[in-house]
């Protein structure tokens, strides 16, 4: 039998409706995706949001006066210093996103971690859903701590704080690019599975990888064009699964199920049939 693959939602299902908001997610579940993949960054005064930037993103965000923010000056939006009543003001669902068309437009902000867990709890038990999977990315990286984020191990601490209030540990992945988040929880919290995101290769295979990790992660993230039969073998022998972001056309798909991949991360989960 083919082993059950796991449909990750990515930032919900960006292609649908605008990315990290609540009805990104409650779309992704009515159609049917078993883990919301999302991104989580902090603010001024310490509450986890999500966010695929640590600030607004031109692309998506609305100024509270109406006016879209552009790419010169979005850095300056620095949602690390900004308390969340202020965060709640930018609009991040309303402006037609370049490389999204189909992206439904709707009034959103960004919301809170724990508002996101309540919404998606409520909505898989209201349409008889089993238990969704959370897959969180951290959004740090060592030339940027203090400036835009905690450095890793209060990052951590604030994430799983919301996590273990919501008693969701069993069902969290923890993703990130930055090694020093994974080792952490590790460390701290080893019972919660972790997802190692790798962007290319730099001459640093899997074993090189995880040498530098120190530990074998649950799960290994690769961009959809470093797959290889090799790599899923790899995995697969270490006892780790494969999942690769972000694939977003219908026959790589059906190709990396038949490949064997354990999961596929998608901005249309409506492909997943």
């Amino acid at each position: 039998t083919m082993k059950s693959l796991d449909k990750q939602g990515h930032r919900g299902c960006r292609g649908l409706f605008p990315e990290n908001t609540i009805p990104g997610f409650l779309n992704a579940i009515d159609l049917g995706v078993t883990t919301l993949e999302m991104d989580a960054v902090i603010t001024k005064d310490k509450q986890v949001i999500l966010s695929h930037e640590p600030f607004f993103n031109h692309e998506i965000s609305t100024l509270p006066n109406g006016k879209h923010i552009n790419e010169a000056e979005e850095k300056e939006f620095n949602i690390y210093k900004m308390k969340y009543s202020e965060v709640t003001r930018y609009d991040v669902g309303l402006k037609p996103h370049p490389r999204f068309p189909q992206q439904q437009k709707i009034k959103a902000v960004k919301p809170l971690l724990s508002e996101v867990i309540d919404a998606v709890e409520i909505q898989a038990k209201t349409k008889q859903k089993k238990p969704l999977f959370y897959n969180i990315e951290t959004k740090t990286q060592p030339q940027t701590d203090g400036v835009f984020h905690p450095e890793p191990k209060e990052f951590v601490e604030l994430l799983m704080k919301v996590i273990l209030q919501k008693k969701i540990e069993a069902r969290v992945i923890i993703q990130s690019f930055d090694r020093r988040t994974l080792q952490y929880l590790h460390q701290k919290y080893p019972t919660i599975a972790t997802a190692l995101l790798v962007e290319d290769f730099d001459e640093k295979e899997f074993k090189n990888q995880i040498a530098d990790l120190g530990f074998l992660p649950s799960i290994y993230s690769p961009a959809q064009e470093l797959v290889t039969q090799k790599l899923i073998q790899e995995c697969h022998q270490n006892n780790v699964k494969l999942i690769p972001w972000t694939v977003n056309d219908d026959k790589k798909i059906k190709e990396f199920i038949a490949m064997g991949v354990d999961g596929i991360i998608s901005d249309y989960p409506n492909l997943f049939d």
